[in-house]
């Protein structure tokens, strides 16, 4: 029997765990890698850059609940992906980064690319380590799964050096991780904490759960709806870097200063929620704060005032709400706080239907019309993944656009995922219409993969807000300096749809709002890799309030 390399058993480790789709980009220290994964029968989607391979592991973790895997090569080819981990960091993604790295017995002494990987991953992570020895590839890569899920999820590092891979230690078939390996432990409520939850919550009139990213994702959105139609208290997810003012939530920010109790599962009360201060939130407010997180926790008691907090308690966010909603016995007997809520929260102004580019002029395509012509798609599809990114055009999207799934740049606020988070989500959900809409800035920056989408014959449509700007700084200098100081954002009318024809994938190009439709309808029927490249209106993001 041939002896198996370090490579052997960490890919054959994490085809035991059923992780089998590696996003990845080649390079010298990870070639042992690719080669031991024809064996464990892997797949490899190969990217063009590194950051993309991350996000695209980010929105895969998002879609499925298992840990991403990213493969990159050491040095530039690591410090490349380590950006993209920030994103993934704030949204509370379950990710491993995997980076080959300099050989043990060369460093000191000037090894090719050698660099300190894991220092530098480290901030942006859970963890972050270099395997010590060809003997524990099976355990490390086990472990940085379990720590990524643990908890509050999030991305965690391992750096692979080039020696241990080619290394053949004894026994190795021994050493390959099982899946139990991989698994998490879950830290749930006490059924202390849990009662006593309950009990303040028949003190409150307006009560509000609020909770954290990752109640966000795919796996376990249908626990945010059970705990509300459980206890009859609003369940609110909060994911966005625009926090109370997120258009996504509609009129929240003024249901939110006059809630008399507010349950954070899993959310922290940082500059999203103001801090937690007001006029965001009532001065007389009191709080139940459940984190998975020791730390955050106590900066969470901080930041809102010990006095204020009525309760606190350590458990894994999914975990509490999945036992708060098993908990109820019987829901309020009104739903009139419920309802109002609910009420503020789905509120868009009617104006917005009624905005008509073509009768204005044929001026260039509103935002609100572009989020129409989607979601109208997306509607009508028996299953769909809504994927938004940018910033003030991916503000309007999210206000007018909704799905079963999305995935979105989250509380950290980055621009450029969305290319890749759509060809990861459709990947995920092979039948989906997955629809990803941008802006001309965010579009810029993963262009390339749509040669990677072309190349795994992945079809997804990518609808570019194209204002020739980098709209969300054009409107802070507007706001903040004047139009006569506002500069250094222009960008061309690129002809992003000619891009994408060019790299074997289909284009559209629309001017008028007219065109939309059969636009998108022809980019769906197209069966590849779409970009719709529509002309809109430079504006801001909307702020939504409910008339007086």
């Amino acid at each position: 029997m041939t002896a198996l390399r370090g490579a052997d058993i960490f890919c054959r480790s994490l085809a035991a765990a059923g992780l089998r789709r590696v996003f990845a980009l080649s390079g010298n220290h990870i070639m042992p890698l690719y080669d031991a994964a024809i064996e464990a029968r892997l797949s490899l989607t190969h990217v063009r850059y590194e950051g993309a391979a991350v996000h695209m592991a980010d929105a895969w973790a998002r879609l499925t609940g298992e840990p991403g895997i990213v493969w990159l090569t050491g040095g530039p080819g690591h410090a490349n992906g380590v950006g993209a981990l920030y994103t993934a960091l704030a949204a509370e993604s379950p990710l491993v980064m995997v980076s080959g790295h300099a050989p043990l017995n060369e460093l000191g002494r000037g090894a090719f690319q050698e660099m300190r990987q894991a220092d530098i991953a480290a901030p942006l992570c859970k963890a972050s380590w270099t395997v010590a020895c060809a003997e524990d590839m099976g355990a490390d890569i086990a472990k940085a799964c379990r720590i990524s899920r643990a908890g509050r999820p999030g991305p965690v590092h391992l750096s692979l050096p080039a020696d241990l891979l080619d290394a053949k230690p004894e026994n190795g078939e021994s050493l390959i991780a099982a899946a139990a390996d991989f698994r998490a432990a879950e830290q749930t409520l006490d059924d202390k904490a849990c009662a006593a939850l309950l009990e303040q919550l028949r003190g409150a009139a307006r009560p509000l759960f609020l909770l954290g990213p990752v109640m966000s994702q795919a796996p376990v959105t249908a626990l945010v709806k059970s705990l509300a139609a459980a206890s009859g208290v609003p369940a609110l997810v909060m994911e966005s870097p625009r926090g109370v003012n997120d258009p996504s939530l509609g009129a929240f920010a003024g249901v939110l200063a006059r809630a008399d109790l507010i349950l954070l599962i899993g959310k922290q009360p940082d500059f999203t929620l103001k801090f937690a201060r007001t006029p965001a939130v009532a001065a007389d407010c009191r709080f139940v704060v459940i984190d998975p997180d020791a730390e955050v926790l106590q900066r969470s008691l901080a930041n809102i005032g010990a006095e204020r907090v009525a309760l606190s308690a350590q458990a894994d966010t999914a975990a509490a709400v999945r036992k708060l909603a098993a908990a109820f016995a019987a829901k309020p007997a009104s739903r009139q706080w419920f309802d109002t809520v609910m009420a503020a929260v789905s509120y868009r102004p009617a104006a917005w239907q009624d905005i008509d580019s073509d009768r204005e002029g044929a001026r260039p395509v509103h935002p609100a019309e572009l989020g129409r012509a989607v979601q109208a798609v997306l509607s009508a599809a028996p299953e769909a993944v809504f994927v938004a990114d940018g910033g003030e055009i991916g503000q309007w999207a999210q206000a007018c656009i909704s799905a079963p799934a999305r995935v979105i740049n989250g509380v950290g606020g980055s621009i450029g995922s969305g290319i890749p988070f759509a060809l990861a989500a459709r990947m995920a959900h092979p039948g989906a219409t997955v629809i990803a809409v941008m802006g001309d800035g965010s579009a810029g920056f993963h262009l390339m993969e749509f040669d990677t989408a072309v190349r795994e014959g992945v079809p997804m449509v990518v609808v570019v807000g194209n204002d020739t700007c980098w709209n969300a700084e054009y409107q802070i200098q507007l706001r903040s300096y004047g139009k006569e100081r506002a500069h250094g954002l222009e960008l061309q009318a690129t002809r992003y749809d000619q891009v994408a024809a060019a790299l074997g994938g289909h284009g559209e190009l629309v001017t008028r709002a007219a065109e939309l439709k059969r636009a998108l309808e022809r980019a769906l029927a197209s069966g590849k890799p779409a970009c719709v490249n529509v002309m809109i209106q430079r504006i801001a993001a909307p702020t939504v309030t409910m008339p007086v």
